[in-house]
């Protein structure tokens, strides 16, 4: 197995055979050097893109900027609806009523009928495939008893996930000067949804969907297009302009795209394959340390065992570009002897990893299992053979 670019140093001796580096998308958030204009450049007015698996920030243009969702922010609608589904507190089969309000909502529609009776899985995917607003009513509805009590549990939802510059004022995205969210809080939610909901992620990949036999295509673009897509939102408003949360996988690792302020469908298509292929393509997860695995032993007095055991507290996968000649080197420090008793999980010392051009990054290191201390006659004899020995 080739080792990417790892120097191991540390201040005792290191057996660390554990520590190659796996291509792998595990774990905790890096942080990416931010693409240069000759790397990649976009017209959509904001754009992220992120690294589903390590949240590695691959590129980003105005990322942090209030913007009109339009009707991406019904994934947050789906989410509370999948939500609801695995709490049993909705089923796929359960028949809906359509109120009139529901009926009559405008924009793109599922065509609901007056007074009639939906079953959740079509309400899901006239959501998802249809992008139907009426959809989103009807379900608001059944989970809140009104719009106004969904968009206020959406706004809590989302500060929930980390969406803070979001706020929700109905279940649609339908505009309203009160109703916002940012690209990076776009990108947050659609890694949310897909990790929390896998079971239900497959709807949207669906490419058309007939309800009352009006058969209607997903409005995903990228899903003609043969590139690793599988999602996951589009949506239009005149303020909004044309915008698209795009995600997609090539060899096992998934990336999140968010892109708005375009000017055409053509342009939110070309731009958003730009940037998830340019994304997907660029870069690789390396995984330095799983979070199981035991780098070291180290010695241990006044313990019934002579040595321990010690790992990273936590896993740790980067985002690297496939060019970059790597330059990972990672330290390990800890005080020799420890000293028994011993827990699993305690605390003894410090690993530092170092990537060129970037911050570096500790992590704990604890021990792997316990260490009792030793009886008198023992602690007595390891004294006496530290005085002779040294």
């Amino acid at each position: 197995m080739k080792i990417y670019g790892l120097r191991l140093r540390n201040t005792a001796p290191l057996a660390l055979i554990a520590l190659l580096l796996i291509i792998s998308g595990v774990a905790k958030a890096q942080e990416v050097q931010a693409p240069s204009d000759g790397d990649l450049r976009t017209t959509a007015k904001q754009a992220i893109a992120i690294d589903f698996d390590t949240g590695a920030v691959l590129y980003e243009k105005d990322a942090d900027l209030r913007m009109p969702t339009a009707s991406m922010s019904k994934v947050l609608t789906m989410y509370m609806v999948f939500d609801a589904l695995k709490a049993e507190r909705l089923k796929l089969d359960q028949e809906l009523l359509v109120s009139e309000k529901a009926w009559r909502t405008q924009g793109s529609k599922m065509w609901v009928p007056i007074h009639g009776n939906v079953k959740v899985e079509d309400l899901i995917r006239g959501v998802i495939v249809q992008s139907g607003n009426d959809a989103t009513v009807v379900l608001a509805e059944a989970l809140a008893g009104s719009e106004e009590a969904f968009s206020a549990a959406m706004t809590k939802k989302a500060h929930e996930l980390g969406m803070k510059s979001s706020n929700f004022k109905n279940a649609s995205g339908w505009p309203d000067p009160e109703h916002y969210s940012t690209p990076r809080d776009m990108a947050i939610m659609a890694q949310a949804l897909i990790r929390d909901f896998p079971e239900y992620y497959h709807y949207y990949s669906e490419k058309d969907y007939t309800y009352n036999d009006i058969k209607q295509g997903n409005r995903n673009p990228l899903l003609y297009r043969n590139i690793g897509a599988d999602g996951v939102k589009t949506g239009h408003t005149e303020e909004a302009g044309y915008g698209l949360i795009a995600s997609g996988m090539q060899e096992g690792r998934r990336v999140v795209a968010v892109l708005t302020g375009m000017k055409s469908q053509q342009e939110r298509a070309d731009e958003s394959a730009k940037l998830l292929q340019w994304a997907l393509g660029s870069f690789k997860n390396v995984t330095i340390f799983k979070e199981q695995r035991e780098i070291e032993k180290v010695p241990v007095v006044w313990g019934t065992l002579e040595n321990i055991g010690v790992r990273p507290a936590h896993s740790m996968a980067v985002t690297l570009p496939k060019m970059e000649a790597g330059n990972v080197s990672v330290d390990i420090s800890y005080k020799t002897p420890l000293i028994a008793p011993l827990k699993a999980g305690d605390n003894v010392g410090m690993v530092t990893v170092r990537i060129a051009g970037r911050e570096d990054e500790t992590i704990p290191l604890v021990t792997v299992a316990e260490v009792p201390q030793a009886g008198f006659f023992a602690r007595l004899m390891q004294k006496l053979h530290l005085l002779v020995n040294g």
